[in-house]
């Protein structure tokens, strides 16, 4: 089945309920059972069936199914936020004494989880460079218990080597978990490349409509019930609202990825030829360094990017951004709008430094009119302008 049918069909049963062909929103915290003997029946097996409203209802299985199916893995775990199923996956696989491999490009939010809350359990964490491979056995200690991941990195957009990391970390019975936020479960396969636990901040792409917060752990055979122990005994549980919202994302996923990235090309194209542009960071443009692996394992992009600009005043950078009307200035990406984001990658990095010498942007290209979102860029870089432009760096 095409991934295109998959998500059309893939998490509801409209014969169960009367022809609607999505799945209702279950609202429930106790369920009941008509006797003792299901009542027990049911306690000797929490994680497989509708129990208690923490545990899930109808409406979070068929997402989880949908998402599972969808990626290859055995089975997923609903949580409310990415930042949940990171940080619940860490802790499923870590305890105290343990240790870490970290990607030094990580989402901030997991790097703060690894220095705080990880550090004062006493699992202690190595960050390695994006660009490891074969050479992160150097890095593996005898007390290592998990290998994370993040492809493309946060905000620089670097391609690891999965397959490669993979291969090393389970020839030393390690797994292995990836961060997928940005390619989705439609456009890189995690489980065939050999992952052992995908992660996604399905609050993104999968809602797709920047109204809900929602996080997915998906995972193969092999450490499904470990993840579900960890998001029970934390007391994760995602919203049966946000598990319709997410399911209902799913419905058109493929086709909005397909103008994200389409757009997403089309201001490349547009930002790299710009004086005020001095380096393009995104995997499917052709022209960066990660679009050789790219090609060889993603199956597509999505609309997240990263420019470098030349060096400005201050004045010059808030002229760009503060005059902007199509593009939103705020955190996260994946729904319809487009945003942009000043970042600063050079605060968190440790394992290989980073230095640019003009300002960093993130960018998200949503799904207006690609020739509209040119059009406000170009106003933007007619205020830097004449707000004094570019310095000498």
């Amino acid at each position: 089945m095409h991934d295109e049918t998959a998500l059309t069909h893939f998490g509801r049963d409209p014969a169960r309920f009367d022809g609607v062909v999505n799945p209702p929103v279950y609202r429930a915290s106790t369920v009941l059972f008509p006797n003792l003997a299901a009542l027990e029946a049911a306690s000797r097996q929490p994680f497989t069936g509708t129990y208690y409203g923490r545990f899930g209802t109808p409406t979070t299985f068929a997402l989880e199914e949908a998402m599972a199916a969808l990626e290859g893995a055995h089975r997923a775990v609903a949580v409310e936020s990415g930042l949940a199923a990171i940080t619940t996956t860490l802790l499923a696989f870590l305890e105290p004494g343990d240790h870490l491999l970290m990607v030094d490009t990580v989402y901030g939010p997991t790097r703060f989880f690894c220095d705080g809350l990880l550090a004062r359990m006493g699992i202690s964490t190595t960050y390695y460079a994006s660009d490891s491979g074969a050479d992160l056995a150097g890095l593996i200690r005898p007390e290592t218990r998990l290998i994370f991941t993040e492809s493309p990195g946060s905000l620089t957009f670097e391609v690891q080597d999965i397959p490669a990391i993979c291969q090393l970390a389970h020839a030393r019975g390690i797994p292995v978990a990836l961060d997928n936020t940005w390619a989705t479960p439609l456009h890189f396969k995690a489980f065939d490349h050999g992952v052992d636990v995908s992660i996604h901040a399905a609050t993104k792409y999968v809602v797709g409509h920047a109204d809900a917060m929602l996080g997915i752990i998906n995972v193969n055979a092999a450490h499904h019930e470990r993840i579900k122990k960890a998001a029970v005994a934390l007391g994760h549980c995602a919203g049966s609202e946000e598990c319709a919202l997410g399911l209902r994302g799913l419905r058109t996923l493929a086709v909005r990825l397909a103008r994200h990235q389409a757009t997403a090309l089309t201001l490349i194209e547009w930002l790299s030829a710009r004086p005020e542009v001095r380096y393009v960071r995104y995997p499917a443009w052709p022209q960066d360094p990660g679009h050789g692996l790219w090609q060889r394992d993603f199956c597509g992009a999505s609309g997240l990017f990263a420019i470098e600009m030349a060096p400005c005043t201050p004045e010059a950078l808030a002229a760009f951004v503060d005059g902007l009307t199509l593009f939103g200035l705020g955190y996260s990406w994946g729904g319809f709008e487009s945003l942009l984001l000043p970042v600063h990658p050079e605060h968190t990095r440790t394992a290989t430094a980073w230095t640019t010498a003009g300002p960093w942007l993130r960018v998200h290209a949503g799904l207006e009119a690609p020739a509209d979102l040119i059009n406000d860029l170009a106003a933007g870089f007619e205020r830097w302008n004449r707000a004094g432009g570019t310095v000498d760096s």
